[in-house]
């Protein structure tokens, strides 16, 4: 896999033995950056613009690409097991656009949350996009792909978690939500939300208020908000 960018880069090289080459821009002016590179003893190619460019399939790549293993993912049990006390996972239904997984993975690291869960199918993975928008947290926070979502909802549930679904119908205020108890936070497709069969095995909803005449948040923000309500309520002043 090749993955792009400084930050990403800066994750990736407190555990080297993930690289297989990095691929560093011609003339670059980032010295320090090129040091850091050649410290890790690592293959090293010095290439055009234009092949990085078409590396990264992106031109936001920061001058450098790097090949690497793949991101090793975990089953839910390990997740789970690994949790702290109270755990909080988020679990994604239906999200396609890496740049909102990038995103709410990088929210993920700032707030603590335990893992990620998401779906193998209609939903995007963890590819070079989405570990770009994540600025490296797809490096630091577990992510479990399953096959089938609810049954893992129900697991969780089993194992003491509370399911609770963001969605703007039948739901509470997102301030009165209970969130001392171990919290998995669902969040819904960019167009059509939580599914009907993700939907029944929530225990409530949240919603958030909506003043002006846009009816939604992008489900990365709407994530972040619900995030950091969560962490105020565990971590009052």
């Amino acid at each position: 896999m090749i993955v792009y960018g400084k930050n990403v880069f800066s994750i990736i090289e407190e555990d080297p033995q993930t690289i297989e080459k990095i691929y560093i821009q011609k003339g670059i002016r980032d010295q320090k950056l090129v040091k850091r590179v050649q410290n890790l003893n690592k293959d090293i190619q010095f290439v055009p613009r234009p092949k990085l460019d078409q590396l990264a399939q992106d031109s936001h790549h920061n001058g450098i690409c790097i090949q690497v293993q793949d991101i090793p993912t975990y089953d839910l049990d390990t997740l789970l097991n690994q949790a702290k006390n109270p755990g909080l996972l988020v679990a994604l239904d239906g999200i396609q656009d890496p740049h909102n997984l990038g995103a709410i993975l990088r929210t993920c690291d700032c707030v603590g949350v335990d893992g990620v869960i998401l779906c193998k199918h209609n939903s995007v993975g963890l590819t070079p996009t989405a570990i770009k928008a994540s600025t490296g947290a797809a490096y630091t926070i577990p992510v479990s792909t399953v096959t089938n979502l609810k049954n893992a909802l129900v697991t969780c549930k089993e194992k003491g978690y509370w399911i609770v679904g963001s969605d703007m119908e039948q739901a509470r205020d997102y301030r009165q939500g209970i969130y001392d108890v171990p919290v998995v936070l669902v969040i819904g497709s960019e167009g059509k939300g939580i599914s009907s069969l993700v939907k029944k095995q929530c225990d409530y909803m949240v919603k958030l208020p909506m003043e002006g005449k846009i009816s939604s948040l992008n489900a990365s923000v709407a994530c972040a908000v619900l995030l950091y309500q969560i962490h105020q309520n565990r971590h009052p002043l």
